[in-house]
């Protein structure tokens, strides 16, 4: 057995150490021109690639800054104060531009408004149509309110609800009374018909005066029997003179109690369309508030409120037509103003 063989598991370990060191002096004599080889050693200005976050150093700077008191200071321009974040010239005059508009001192920029107004609302009047805009959108015109002296970035504040209240048209209802033949006592038969449903008195139980009638139907106690007379009228048929017996009847209907209707008894019925009456509702819309579009009614001789639901009842429907309502208004001071407005017209003006 050769000496190797029997020392083997040294000879191992000493190649093994041989190679260790020259693995190390291999290493060191290859570490200047690392920097060659993988440019791990940066020299003078760093390269485009440079994997640092840039102005990275602001970050504490701009922390710090937030502990600083900072204060808005109010200046002024020759005793005036002057808004911090806009210049004093707001606005040029459109014939010559070069010339600055004073919004304080300087002519309005949009008469008769004056350019007070505007600052004391803080409204723009920046635009050709301020005076049409509707700055705090409750359906009034900047121009409106100006007129009626009311806020015009207010909700809560506005001109009077009637100037946007529109006639949309009538809803009537056309009925006829007619009295029948004369009873003992001065009491009378009747009739009533509305085109959709009808009442009757007939001969075995005639209303005497003083008597509330219908006991059912669409009229039920709605009419009250005062009496009758008899006059003497031309007939222009016959052309002569004869005498006709006029009933009286008051209506008891609550928007209507008190209107007393004067009606020849057993009048012919082709004259049924001359007696007619009607009972009235007009159809509104109040173009405010948000409230453009929407319907709703108010009988004749009635009082209401706007809008609808307000606790106070300050206007009252004197009369329908299908052409027109007139409208009655009592201010706080106890004083009445009637309004027309026409059918599809909205803003009434005072008489």
């Amino acid at each position: 057995m050769s000496w190797i063989s029997e020392n083997y598991e040294k000879v191992a370990v000493g190649a093994a150490v041989l190679a260790a060191t020259g693995l190390a002096y291999a290493g060191w004599s290859k570490l200047g021109s690392v920097e060659l080889d993988f440019g791990s050693v940066p020299k003078g200005k760093p390269p485009e690639s440079d994997p640092g976050v840039k102005n990275a150093g602001m970050v504490a700077k701009t922390k710090s800054s937030f502990q600083l008191k900072r204060e808005w200071t109010k200046v002024e321009d020759e005793g005036r104060p002057v808004d911090l974040f806009t210049g004093i010239a707001l606005f040029v005059n459109k014939n010559d531009q070069k010339k600055p508009v004073d919004p304080i001192d300087g002519a309005p920029i949009h008469p008769p408004i004056p350019n007070s107004w505007w600052l004391e609302y803080r409204i723009d009047p920046g635009f050709g149509d301020s005076p049409l805009r509707d700055a705090d959108e409750d359906g009034f015109s900047n121009k409106d309110e100006f007129a009626a002296k009311t806020d015009p970035s207010n909700t809560k504040d506005f001109p009077a609800l009637i100037t946007k209240l529109t006639y949309i048209g009538d809803e009537s209802v056309q009925w006829v009374l007619r009295p029948g033949f004369e009873a003992a006592g001065g009491s009378f038969t009747f009739t009533y018909g509305d085109g959709k449903a009808g009442n009757k008195v007939g001969a075995a139980n005639p209303v005497p005066p003083g008597g509330i009638f219908f006991e059912k139907g669409p009229a039920m106690g709605r009419f009250k029997l005062l009496g009758s007379e008899k006059r003497r009228v031309m007939n222009e048929a016959i052309q002569a003179e004869e005498e006709i017996t006029y009933v009286r009847v008051e209506d008891q209907k609550p928007n209507k109690k008190g209107d007393v209707y004067e009606i020849p008894a057993s009048f012919r019925t082709a004259d049924q369309r001359k007696h007619a009456r009607f009972d009235r509702t007009a159809v509104l819309s109040l173009q405010a508030l948000g409230l453009s579009g929407q319907e709703f009614r108010v009988e004749e001789n009635t009082s209401f409120a706007l809008p609808l639901g307000d606790g106070k009842k300050p206007y009252r429907m004197k009369e329908v037509t299908p052409e027109r309502i007139v409208i009655e208004f009592t201010g706080g001071d106890g004083k009445v103003q009637t309004y027309d407005i026409m059918k599809g017209a909205t803003g009434p003006a005072a008489p």
